[in-house]
């Protein structure tokens, strides 16, 4: 039946919400507007986890950019665009706020001292259409 069908949703290709695999069991009772979870491994979901990094990086008084290491969970809600949810894990980098590199060059600290890793929680909304985010919620402890 129609209703337990979840059509891909590909915005454009870094907004792929439901891969084949995620198709809910004719069962689910899963609609739109309700969070549903999402492999972390996915494409927006990384996208979005990197986004609510740079809102951290751009709050903290660290001499260092921190960067993703793990996310733990996705959840993505689909209303007027894609509201991610998600529990990540950052690292702190070598990168120093002021050398304004790209994270994807910054390794994260090797030396003991500096190491430094933070819990998570970013709600990273996406309106693909208008290209527009919005973050409102970057918890980080």
């Amino acid at each position: 039946s129609s209703h337990s069908f979840m059509p891909l949703m590909c915005f454009t290709l870094m907004f792929c919400v439901v891969s084949v695999t995620n198709v809910p069991p004719p069962h689910s009772t899963i609609r739109p507007g309700f969070p549903v979870p999402v492999n972390t491994n996915n494409a927006g979901v990384r996208k979005a986890a990197r986004l609510g990094v740079y809102r951290y990086n751009n709050s903290s008084n660290d001499l260092f950019l921190f960067k993703e290491s793990q996310i733990r969970k996705a959840m993505v809600q689909i209303v007027r665009g894609l509201k991610y949810m998600l529990h990540v894990e950052i690292k702190r980098t070598v990168c120093e706020k002021r050398d304004h590199s790209s994270l994807d060059s910054c390794h994260f600290q090797r030396e003991k001292d500096l190491q430094r890793m933070l819990r998570c929680y970013f709600e990273v909304w996406i309106t693909p259409w208008t290209q527009k985010v919005h973050i409102p919620v970057a918890h980080c402890q």
